[in-house]
């Protein structure tokens, strides 16, 4: 295996080789923009979470349908009302007399006040309500963490994304440098009379095709750079790189992909949420049956009347009042029938989203399982393409040298070491994010998922020293 990516690239092998390709690898970093801040993945995303504004509206989503459960309970719960008032009365009399219409005029003052208290005993409807509340907390619990875990894999896709752009780019300028050499072998040799035209026309136009590789190579490394920070709301300039020499993929554990469904199934938050939604659609057909049930409240209310005029003077009522009170519904048009229908379709849709999802779910583990396990032995397959085509590298630089080989040989050799180096760059990074995928499908702990990719990653560096080099440059 090769010590690094980086390393990789290099022609000579030993440990001259490898010093001399650390040099250049330096020489491209140094290249891209210093801004003061680096950051592993395990940062990136602890960053993301403090900034995604995906995930903040998903947590205030949350909390607004917790307070769904404390509504409904309260609707099971004393009602307790106070009332009071106090009103002037002005009362005018005409009536016919003896000696004609007589006309009296009274002014008094009145007041009232009054205590009632209601207590739900029979409410079918409400506590229905209530269990369907905490159905619908528990969906928006199980969204929360779907779309937390989705943030892992959001930030693992963009940040290996971005250090596989940051590698091909290495990757191209050290191929740019390797036919800038070629080229100028091929240029001596045609003086000297030992090579053609054609050897010089090859060279030059595999260097062109370098440079617009480059050009989209910068490009697709801004994007991909632009993404972690759009994530994280950071300003960055390097990105904690793999460190290939530690490492080692490995098949996923347990190894049997139907464990890995059975863990999906138990433990996935997308399927909690659906089966939260389920359970929320079954009681929304128990609260439309409740249409046809009837409702008993205790009922308790005291009230006083003061009154001062010229039938009563300083006057006061007083009233105290307890019982039971019973509704029962008769005939509602047809309404309550329609609405159990209607949330029996519902509940019936809710648990085929379920079904359907289910299987889907079972379907994305296979792939990612597979990904994982195909990918360890792709990388392997490729690790030992990449030492045959360093071989074949050097085998044409000395049959060139010879005059057995052309320059074309080389350049082709040459392309072919960078397709192996590049695929398995990518094979690395693919396999990396299948884990994190295949990890947070099944559920497990986010922390931990991300813990173990960036276990891979070389140490980032703080701020401060990232600062100190930048005035050291």
């Amino acid at each position: 295996m090769s010590s690094s990516f980086i390393d990789s690239i290099a022609r000579p092998q030993g440990v001259p080789r490898l010093l001399a390709l650390s040099a250049l690898a330096a020489g491209i970093f140094a290249a891209f923009p210093q801004a003061g801040w680096s950051m592993d993945l395990r940062q990136a995303y602890e960053a993301a979470q403090a900034n995604d504004a995906q995930i903040r509206a998903s947590r205030a989503g949350a909390e607004a349908t917790r307070e769904r459960l404390p509504q409904a309970k309260a609707q099971l719960l004393p009602n307790v009302g106070v009332s009071m008032g106090r009103n002037y009365n002005d009362l005018t009399t005409t009536g016919r007399g003896l000696l004609g219409p007589v006309t009296s005029q009274t002014h008094y003052y009145s007041s009232n006040q009054s205590l009632s208290v209601r207590q739900p005993l029979y409410r079918p409807y409400q506590k229905a309500q209530v269990r369907q509340a905490q159905a619908q907390v528990d969906d928006a619990d199980a969204s929360l963490e779907r779309d937390e875990q989705s943030l892992v894999v959001r930030v693992g896709e963009a940040y290996f994304d971005a250090l596989l752009t940051q590698d091909q780019l290495a990757l191209i300028l050290a191929q740019k440098t390797t036919y800038g050499t070629q080229l100028d072998a091929a240029r001596k040799g045609f003086a000297a009379g030992t090579g053609t035209r054609t050897d010089i026309d090859e060279a030059q136009a595999r260097l062109d095709m370098t440079v617009a590789q480059e050009l989209e190579a910068r490009q697709n490394m801004e994007f991909t750079r632009h993404r972690i920070q759009v994530l994280t709301g950071q300003p960055m300039s390097e990105l904690a790189r793999l460190e290939v020499a530690r490492f080692q993929a490995s098949a996923p554990v347990p190894a049997a992909v139907d464990a890995w469904i059975e863990q999906a199934e138990n433990n996935s938050p997308e399927l909690r949420s659906l089966r939260a939604q389920v359970d929320a659609a079954r009681l929304e057909v128990d609260k439309a049956r409740a249409g046809h049930l009837p409702t008993l409240d205790a009922v308790a209310q005291w009230s006083r009347t003061n009154s001062d005029n010229v039938t009563s003077v300083n006057t006061r009522y007083d009233n105290k009042s307890i019982g039971l009170q019973l509704s029962i519904p008769l005939y509602a048009g047809g309404q309550v029938n329609s609405t159990v229908r209607q949330a029996l379709a519902a509940q019936e849709r809710a648990q085929e989203m379920l079904e359907a999802t289910r299987r889907d779910l079972g379907v994305r583990v296979h792939r990612e399982f597979r990904g994982m396990t195909e990918g360890v032995l792709r990388i392997q397959a490729l690790e030992q393409a990449v030492r045959s085509a360093e071989q074949a590298v050097q085998s044409n630089r000395r049959s060139f040298e010879a005059g057995v080989r052309t320059t074309i040989d080389v350049l082709n050799a040459e392309q072919q070491k960078t397709v192996a180096l590049r695929d398995l760059a990518q094979a690395r990074y693919l396999y990396l994010v299948s884990q994190l995928r295949l990890q947070s499908l099944a559920g497990q702990d986010r922390v931990a998922t991300v813990e173990q990719a960036n276990g891979w990653l070389q140490a980032a560096a703080a701020p401060a020293q990232t600062a100190a080099r930048e005035e050291d440059q």
